[in-house]
């Protein structure tokens, strides 16, 4: 790890003009996975802007019904917080799917969202990827892919996000609140992450100096019909090789709204409109969730290591939409 020089912001407006006029510079809260980049000199800031007493931890209903979450809400406190608990099990369950315990008690809303990948060629610094040297080559597509993207790849990466937390905040249709040098913005979930194509180093749509002070979520939760499901290679602390988010409202056993998400498998949360809208009207029946499946994998294709991902994540979604449809019975 180089040597960076530290500030600790006094306020949202001090730490945005810190970090915007100075490249070098980057936000840390809970740094769980921004100080394992410094360590192996994947992320090099010359200045680090410490935001943890910014008062961004608050979790709070809004006035539609819906519930803010803080950037510096820990991951800890909104999975196990009351609301969240009750009224967007989907999120909860999909945090305590992640990490561990320790990283979940330091790792924040913001920091989760702006986590990177973990390919293993992204970290190794001896080998070329574009997303962290663009134009030096991606190692990972002649490479073990293993755990590397079916849906949404480039020629320039096929790496995968790792978070779980996002992965139910897309099927939430969550909205992401940023403060920057040009004011305050909102940026809909679906539209935070970005596709790798020929700029796979630009992980989000947030530009330099730009701050996440809140997620909100809207008011439909989903409460009584959702599932979270991570196919790992071990039981804990292990990241998704498949992931899905399913949500559903039904109506003697007609299904009235959808909602789909999967993780592991693209360089964002991959949520599909068209596939969703075949679930509604439908009977929640696995020939409806296998129709649902097929159209979420459109164009779904393997590197070699990790073609099977593609038979996993068909699986893996039929059984969450069953899961989701008889999860009131079983609570």
């Amino acid at each position: 790890m180089r040597d960076f020089n530290y500030a600790r912001a006094r306020d949202v407006e001090d730490a945005v003009r810190s970090v915007a006029s100075d490249q070098q510079a980057a936000f840390v809260a809970g740094g769980t996975n921004l100080i394992d980049l410094m360590k192996e000199g994947v992320a090099r800031p010359g200045r680090l802007v410490d935001i943890n007493r910014l008062g961004l931890a608050d979790i709070r209903e809004l006035p539609d019904g819906g519930l803010r979450i803080g950037a510096l809400a820990t991951n800890a406190a909104t999975a196990y917080h009351p609301l969240v608990e009750r009224r967007y099990p989907l999120l909860s369950r999909a945090i305590l799917a992640g990490a561990s315990a320790q990283l979940r008690n330091m790792a924040t809303t913001g920091g989760n969202l702006l986590q990177r990948t973990r390919c293993y060629y992204f970290y190794d610094t001896a080998l070329p990827c574009n997303k962290r040297t663009p134009g030096s080559g991606c190692a990972a597509k002649s490479g073990y892919n293993r755990i590397h993207a079916i849906l949404g790849a480039s020629e320039s990466c096929i790496a995968v996000h790792p978070s779980d937390m996002c992965v139910a905040l897309a099927a939430l249709a969550a909205v992401v609140q940023v403060s920057g040098p040009d004011g305050p913005r909102t940026i809909p979930f679906a539209g935070f992450h970005r596709l790798p194509g020929d700029t796979p180093e630009l992980d989000t749509v947030l530009r330099h100096g730009e701050l996440i002070t809140a997620v909100d979520l809207p008011p439909r939760g989903f409460a009584e019909h959702c599932a979270y499901l991570k196919i790992r290679d071990r039981h804990s602390y292990a990241f998704a090789l498949v992931s899905v988010a399913a949500a559903l409202e039904l109506a003697d056993g007609v299904i009235r709204e959808a909602r789909l998400a999967l993780g592991g498998v693209a360089h964002r949360q991959w949520r599909d409109e068209s596939a969703e809208a075949l679930l509604r009207g439908q009977p929640a029946n696995v020939d409806t969730f296998n129709r649902a499946a097929e159209a979420l994998l459109r164009g779904a294709r393997g590197c070699g290591d990790n073609d099977f991902k593609i038979e996993l994540a068909r699986r893996a979604i039929v059984r969450a939409l069953q899961t989701a449809t008889s999860a009131e019975e079983a609570a």
